[in-house]
């Protein structure tokens, strides 16, 4: 199939960790994933399944042109502020950018007769509250902030479902768990900087690539102690994006959708896998807890399954970690970067 015979999405943010596993996926089902990334945490070099656009959410000028060039039929939304930390510190920021941001992105859609959206949402938007110490999350749950990042992404999902009503818009919110592990090719993966995710730290422990894990909490109420967390492969997240945006859905429908596996797993269970496929003990110490963590955070997953037709399908944990390590192992990344003389050299998509 050519490229002019391929239905053009915009992915923006599709330089990033999740949006380049899921311009990969799309270019395997048949669409052109069109990049448009201000490559601020994104990386040039994960664009490898269509075309890169450098631009920022909000320029309005920028998004018109990218949409108007390329003939976009449907946008899959991943661009914005994910840091948790960084927005209690920059609250402002984070609204500028992953609202406003969004406000511009639909407001274009409309403008250019683009009438299918797929947004990158959070479990953020549930934060804490009403729930017991093991039980899973459906999609009608309450939400509760506990930080500005999930406020945000709140915001987008109810502007979004109000254009839906207001203009016939179709779209999808995704709310994320824990995404984790690589492309099982180990052309692409996960590299924050700093990182902060649990399974590449762990990693990066056992490898001698980082410094000593810190297990924050052993006294959770959960089976051993250690938070319980929903943790999703990467390659998963990406095939429920296909899945949202090929859905039957009528216009001016709006879905939220959780997207996880449905199984908790703890700190000390992943610490365990990372040992076992590494072949030696993570090195690790046991820290106070980080105030805001919930003891568990666990997806009910059924809503993907009746409304998507998706399913999490290489999300064991034993499956994430070896994907994790292959990329970590890769020479062009991980075993590449732990050499000091190819440090600068590393492909290191965010």
């Amino acid at each position: 199939m050519n490229a002019a015979s391929q239905p053009a999405v915009l992915v923006t943010g599709g330089a990033g960790y999740i949006g380049a596993h899921t311009a990969k996926a799309l270019h395997e089902a048949g669409f052109l994933p069109v990049i448009f990334d201000d490559l601020s945490s994104g990386s040039r070099e994960a664009v490898r399944w269509g075309p890169l656009i450098e631009g920022d959410l909000r320029d309005r000028a920028a998004l018109s042109a990218a949409m108007a060039a390329h003939e976009i039929t449907a946008v899959i939304h991943f661009a914005g502020l994910i840091e948790v930390g960084r927005s209690t510190l920059r609250p402002d920021l984070f609204w500028e950018v992953n609202v406003a941001g969004t406000i511009n992105l639909l407001t274009v859609m409309r403008e250019q007769g683009v009438g299918r959206l797929v947004f990158s949402s959070s479990a953020a938007v549930y934060g804490q509250g009403g729930r017991g110490p093991l039980e899973t999350i459906v999609e009608t749950a309450a939400k509760a902030p506990a930080s500005p990042y999930g406020d945000t992404k709140l915001a987008a999902e109810w502007m979004i479902a109000a254009q839906c009503r207001a203009y016939g818009l179709t779209a999808v919110a995704l709310r994320y768990f824990n995404a984790a592990g690589a492309d099982p090719s180990g052309l692409i993966g996960e590299a924050h900087e700093p990182e902060t995710h649990l399974i590449p730290l762990a990693i990066a422990a056992a490898l001698g690539d980082g410094k000593p894990l810190t297990v924050f909490g052993q006294d959770f109420d959960t089976p051993d102690g250690t938070c319980l967390r929903d943790y999703i492969h990467v390659t998963d997240l990406a095939a429920a994006h296909v899945a949202a945006l090929k859905a039957d859905l009528p216009a001016g429908a709006y879905e939220a959708v959780n997207v996880g596996s449905g199984e908790g797993r703890s700190v000390s269970q992943v610490v365990e896998a990372v040992s076992r496929a590494v072949g030696v003990p993570v090195p690790h110490s046991i820290g106070p807890r980080r105030e805001g963590d919930p003891p568990s955070l666990v997806a009910d997953p059924r809503r993907g399954r009746e409304l998507l037709g998706w399913t999490a399908r290489h999300s064991s944990l034993n499956e994430i970690v070896a994907d994790a390590l292959r990329w970590e192992r890769n020479p062009a990344y991980g075993a590449g970067r732990r050499d000091p003389a190819n440090r600068r050299k590393s492909l290191t998509p965010t």
